[in-house]
Formats: structure tokens, sequence, C-alpha cells
């Protein structure tokens, strides 16, 4: 895909996240919107995936560290093809495969169960570590929170990571500034973010506008080339990206818009169109 072309697959994952917290009731749309234009560039151009061969095992893997913002992988792999974009409708209903937090036993093209927060990064450091024990060249890429940043866990995947040179391994970082319980640095702050990942023999890569798909996409090529040890991305974005009333604004780290806010929502993301 052309950047016109994942930008509008990228409004696209932001009218499914939209449509599914509301049906759901609940839900986190803030740190789902603010990674659309991550995962438009990862499914849509850079990862060698296909939805007809979900378990392919020379496929990129992704994982959502940060579990909560199911709605927009639910959204990804809708648009990629995976499932029908309609059960996006039936997100955290009781008998519905599309649970508020991944789960790789039940959602077609899940990589990793995931919503504890520190252990999706976990898994995919093993995943990487075993992509390097099979002699295969897959890309591990994985979804970090800034907040979640300030779980120990992530640290310890790190520095595994860093000292066993996985550079088939790329994590991200959604640096919104905003966690659940308000602006990250007056909760409990993870910065320098860089410094640390490059304490723990990391490759850095800071992007000014997570939210911009060709910075995202030069970023993921220039991390790509570094061999040795494994890359980090921070992407400075806009928590609830691309819904006027949502930005920036920490009480939609989760909560679902009402029918006023829904079709407010929805008419702002459908006039970027």
């Amino acid at each position: 895909m052309n950047e016109k072309e994942i930008k509008h697959m990228a409004n696209e994952i932001r009218k499914d996240i939209i449509e599914e917290t509301y049906n759901a009731g609940s839900g986190h749309p803030g740190g789902s919107l603010s990674a659309a234009d991550l995962l438009a560039v990862l499914y849509f151009d850079k990862m060698n995936v296909n939805p007809e061969n979900p378990h392919d095992p020379d496929r990129d893997r992704f994982v959502l560290s940060k579990g909560h913002a199911a709605p927009v992988l639910y959204a990804t792999l809708a648009e990629k093809g995976y499932f029908p974009k309609e059960d996006l409708k039936t997100l955290r209903k009781i008998d519905s495969y599309l649970q508020g937090h991944p789960d790789m036993k039940h959602t077609p093209g899940v990589d990793m169960s995931s919503g504890s927060l520190g252990q999706g990064i976990s898994a995919a450091v093993g995943m990487a570590l075993a992509g390097k024990i099979d002699n295969k060249d897959y890309t591990v890429y994985a979804l970090v929170g800034d907040g979640e940043s300030e779980e120990g866990q992530v640290w310890e995947a790190s520095m595994f990571a860093g000292n066993h040179g996985l550079d088939n391994l790329i994590v991200f970082v959604d640096n919104n500034n905003l966690q659940i319980d308000g602006p990250i640095d007056e909760v409990n702050s993870p910065h320098p973010l860089d410094k640390k990942f490059e304490a723990f023999k990391f490759n850095v890569i800071e992007v000014p506008d997570g939210n911009d798909v060709v910075a995202i996409s030069e970023a993921i090529d220039k991390a790509k080339e570094v061999k040795g040890k494994p890359s980090a991305i921070i992407l400075h974005t806009t928590k609830g990206k691309g819904v006027s009333f949502m930005e920036n604004q920490v009480g939609w780290h989760g909560k679902a818009p009402n029918k006023e806010e829904y079709e407010i929502a929805m008419k702002e993301l459908e006039a970027n169109e």
C-alpha cells in the first residue's frame, strides 16, 4: 500500500474502534486510537502475514503487550481479513471470541494472549529467541504502553533481549503520556525511555510524530538495518487520536462513547476520508 492507502486504512481502523467500544458499552478507545497508525503500517505494509495461513511458522509475529488496547488489534485483524468485520460489534459480549483482552486460543490472527502488563513483551522476547534458535528470519514486533513501562517485567525482558542480541525484535512504545490514573509524569514516570533502552543494549529510534505513517515506516526500515541488537522505536503519539473530544483526555482511557458521542466521533472520522 502507498501512503494514502495506509492513512485510509488507519482511519478505517479508528472507525472500527469507535464501533467496537460503542457496541460493547466498555473498552479502551484512547490507547487504541493512538496506535491505529502503527498497526496500519505493520499489517498493510511491513509484516509478512497471511490471513489464509495464520499459523505459518515463517510469519512475522505481533504482540500487543498493552493488551487493554485490544480494539485496535481486532479492528486491524478484521480489516486484514482474519475474520468478518461485522463480528467487531460483538466485542466483550459473553459469547464472543473478541474478549476484552487478546486471546490467542480463540481469536484468529492473535499471536499472544496479553493484558497483564509487562508479560506481552516477555513473550515477544521468547518468540524472538525461538526464531534465532530455529534459524528463522521472521521479525517479532511488540507494542508496549508508556504506562506499562513502569512495570519491572518490561525491563527484565529488555535486559534479556539486549544481552542476547535479538536483532529480530522491534519494540514500540506508545508514548501518549497518559495512563489510567493520569499523566505518566504524575503517576510514576518511566522517563527517560530512550536512555533506559540504550542501557539495556537496544538500538533506539525516536519518532516525534508517532501518528505519522511515513515516519513510522521509515523508523521500521532503519531498525531492520541494525544487526546484533534489538530495536526500540519510541512513538510520541496522541491518546484518542482522530476524535477531537477524546484527544489528550485521560478520561477516555477506559470509557466507551454513548450514542451522541459515537455519532460525533464517526462523523469526524468519516470527514477524514
